[in-house]
């Protein structure tokens, strides 16, 4: 398997707001997985602040430097004063699997172009300064299955590699579902197969995992 590189993204939510010339203007980050996610989070966004005059956004998720790695919405402001401002911000720390939105109320005063595209640009700085800002590895779901005389010998591995477990079963035999550094994986699949000497099942997902 090729390697797979890390990723910075934000930890936790954060919240950040200030004023200009009577405007709201109220960002939001969020740590997303997928498009799905990130339309469930729009969606409750608009029905809490259902009062505000706009709900703008922009996000980049980690799919590769593909032209659909990203999307922003400037939400009935000018064109180019909300939206890519905001995704400007996120490029700016290169953050991937973050969602910025920025809720404006309008407070009667237009800003004009440039002011507005600062309002927008700096509510998205500001909110991810706020946001706690991590590095996360890429994981695999790996499904491993093996007899009792070999347990001792799989739970060193699962040690020396720093595996997650997240279940076991035990039956005729002894089934662990964890997660595996991705960028290790085939190293941790051989040193499985030689201790228990080819006596254990090794399934791997190919679904990446941040974590």
């Amino acid at each position: 398997m090729n390697k797979v590189e890390e990723i910075k993204t934000i930890k936790k939510s954060a919240e950040v707001k200030f004023k200009e010339k009577g405007s709201l203007f109220l960002s939001k980050s969020f740590n997303i997985s997928d498009e799905r996610n990130t339309k469930d989070i729009l969606n409750k966004l608009k029905k809490e602040f259902f009062d505000a005059t706009h709900h703008c956004f922009a996000y980049r998720l980690n799919s590769g430097n593909t032209v659909n790695n990203f999307r922003y919405s400037d939400d009935g402001e000018p064109s180019g004063t909300a939206g890519i401002r905001i995704l400007n911000a996120i490029e700016h720390f290169g953050l991937k699997n973050c969602l910025v939105v920025v809720i404006r109320y309008f407070g009667g005063t237009k800003l004009g172009a440039g002011p507005l595209g600062k309002a927008y640009y700096n509510s998205a700085i500001n909110v991810i300064k706020s946001s706690e800002i991590v590095i996360q590895k890429p994981f695999r779901e790996v499904t491993l299955t093996c007899a009792f005389p070999h347990l001792n010998p799989v739970h060193r591995i699962l040690a020396s590699y720093n595996v997650k477990i997240l279940n076991t079963f035990y039956g005729n035999e002894v089934k662990f579902i964890c997660l595996a550094e991705a960028n290790k994986i085939e190293s941790f699949k051989f040193d499985l197969i030689e201790a228990s000497q080819n006596q254990i099942t090794v399934s791997i997902s190919e679904m990446l995992i941040y974590n």
